[in-house]
């Protein structure tokens, strides 16, 4: 695990966090990562849904994809991402298990080509996390539990002013986490401003 702090992070809270990784997640280093800009203002959450194969739960495939180590030939969908190199810092089991793959305080590549809040680049300044579900289906309890918990957290340490979608800062690209993500829960379990949130899912 890194134990070089990054600048974005500030100073640690000893209870919560060392050097960007959080406490109560289950570490699996990727090196799928990089350090973030000169500068970089953490300031957004991004979340996304993911399951491998697409609508299957409970494998440990995610946690292969993320780490490089998935077997390609292990299912016929695997071939069409093959060789892909990506991660999150974070991913969230539908039992609420929680894992971290890259400190928050290092760029984890999850978001691709994306803009919000007037910026490109969204992996140079956000905190990415993942929920095991399909684009469009519904996420279960202990998973909106989890992840309002450690948002909460990731905003004591870092200057979190946005959170959206992986669709609403790539339009037309991505979909998740879909109509199924009720985000009006997620809201009022933080007590966040609704002007953090994307206008369309305040609108709901």
């Amino acid at each position: 695990m890194p134990t070089t702090e990054g600048t974005a992070g500030g100073n640690d809270d000893g209870a919560l966090w060392q050097a960007g990784w959080y406490r109560f997640a289950k570490a699996l280093p990727s090196p799928n990562f990089g350090p973030r800009p000169a500068g970089a203002n953490t300031d957004l959450v991004v979340i996304h849904s993911i399951s491998l194969p697409p609508g299957e739960y409970g494998g440990d495939a995610v946690q292969r994809l993320f780490t490089n180590r998935l077997d390609w030939d292990a299912h016929p969908y695997f071939q069409s991402i093959r060789g892909l190199e990506v991660s999150s810092h974070f991913y969230v089991r539908r039992n609420g298990e929680l894992w971290q793959f890259v400190s928050c305080d290092d760029r984890a590549w999850h978001a691709g080509v994306s803009s919000w809040r007037g910026r490109g680049n969204c992996n140079d300044d956000s905190v990415g996390i993942e929920l095991e579900g399909l684009e469009g289906q519904l996420f279960d309890e202990p998973q909106y539990e989890t992840l309002a918990s450690l948002c909460a957290a990731i905003a004591q340490r870092y200057p979190i002013a946005h959170i959206a979608g992986h669709e609403h800062i790539a339009p037309g690209r991505k979909q998740d986490p879909g109509a199924g993500f009720d985000w009006r829960l997620l809201r009022e379990q933080l007590g966040w401003s609704p002007q953090m949130f994307p206008a369309q899912v305040v609108q709901r």
